[in-house]
């Protein structure tokens, strides 16, 4: 897993918080993650957090899932789940302490859905990446092939935006794009067809 900046590890009360926390509780690997490498976004994809035990309180009265017999949490216990991931389209990854296994609460559909996952022999911080995978796979149907990477949430990120006038006998934004990878080759480089990053470590992501 390709690291695009300098994590910023946890504080030493955050540190005492997990602790005393029940490990059980967590899928394999999430605290020795977030002990190793911090906060951040794995993939572009999934915003690893600390455990929060009040951002879905208010949810269990929303109405915003259903629930019948097949359900693998009631409308109540939504409030007592523990969220430890957002996806950057507002899906939450959650635990319950009296539900075994993940809980997928989906922005964009009706019902919750309940994530299995195999027992592994050996537990360390890059096994939580696996965990992540293999949630992806079963939450969408596919695999991910762009590169495994993860980036750190250091508080310091920040963009400026520049306009590029209309001229003749004027580069191009791709052309100027093309030149800077010539010049300045990244360390990291993806590129979709909706997107392109290109990660320097040098510059802190």
């Amino acid at each position: 897993m390709y690291i695009v900046s300098r994590p910023k590890l946890l504080s030493d009360s955050q540190n005492q918080a997990l602790t005393k926390e029940d490990a059980t509780v967590y899928p394999p690997g999430y605290l020795r993650f977030l002990r190793r490498f911090g906060e951040g976004t794995y993939r572009g994809w999934l915003n690893v957090q600390f455990p929060d035990t009040e951002v879905l309180k208010p949810f269990a009265e929303y109405g915003l899932w259903e629930h019948d017999e097949g359900s693998p949490i009631t409308e109540q216990q939504i409030g007592e789940c523990i969220v430890i991931g957002t996806t950057v389209d507002g899906d939450f990854l959650a635990v319950h302490p009296q539900t075994a296994g993940l809980l997928w609460l989906p922005r964009h559909a009706e019902h919750v859905k309940a994530i299995s996952l195999q027992a592994r022999e050996q537990e360390d911080e890059g096994m939580y990446a696996l965990v992540l995978d293999e949630i992806y796979r079963q939450v969408y149907g596919i695999s991910q092939e762009e590169a495994v990477y993860y980036e750190p949430w250091t508080g310091t990120r920040s963009h400026l935006f520049f306009r590029l006038p209309q001229g003749q006998d004027q580069l191009s934004l791709p052309d100027l794009a093309g030149m800077c990878g010539a010049d300045f080759p990244p360390d990291l480089f993806i590129e979709t067809r909706y997107a392109c990053f290109l990660f320097y470590r040098q510059l802190g992501g």
